[in-house]
């Protein structure tokens, strides 16, 4: 008889198949200030510096931005702040930095971006396993009057909530 062929479980980072996922930053203001229209997972490209404050948790993307330069998406004004242990060698905290795309996703970014009153922002910036990733979204501006709006249809959220708490 032929013996059998087992297969050997490969050893992977962890025993789920999820990978560990980890918010670092969120732009809270985004969804205030902007309507967002499509949202997109980029992966970052970025210096050894970088990756160890980012685990710091000492990143602030409030005011930065996505741009298309020559075929490529590059985060602008990001801030991470310089590692703590770091020497010399540190990184510039606010340098441009280039995000990873498919060629497609790019193709259809720039499109998009070509329509009126259409920015990239990102939204938040997470670890995902052993990697960094922003979540950038194609965004409209709001109107001052779709702001009002905003706020007004969360205050009658907090207001239904809190009668149904107070029921139960």
């Amino acid at each position: 008889m032929a013996a059998k062929k087992s297969k050997k479980k490969l050893n992977t980072h962890s025993d789920t198949s999820q990978p560990f996922f980890k918010t670092v930053a969120t732009n809270r203001r985004a969804r205030y200030d902007y309507e967002i229209l499509e949202q997109y997972e980029a992966g970052i490209v970025l210096s050894g510096t970088e990756i160890k404050a980012i685990r710091e948790g000492r990143v602030n993307i409030g005011q930065s931005f996505g741009r298309i330069v020559d075929s490529e998406i590059w985060l602008l004004n990001a801030h991470i702040a310089e590692y703590s242990a770091g020497n010399l060698a540190n990184h510039d905290p606010t340098r441009n930095r280039k995000l990873l795309l498919k060629t497609r996703q790019i193709s259809d970014i720039r499109q998009e971006l070509k329509s009126a009153g259409l920015t990239l922002i990102p939204l938040r910036l997470y670890l995902k396993g052993h990697l960094a990733k922003v979540e950038i979204a194609l965004c409209r501006g709001k109107r001052q009057y779709d702001k009002r709006q905003t706020l007004i249809r969360k205050t009658q959220d907090r207001e239904i909530e809190a009668s149904f708490n107070r029921r139960e």
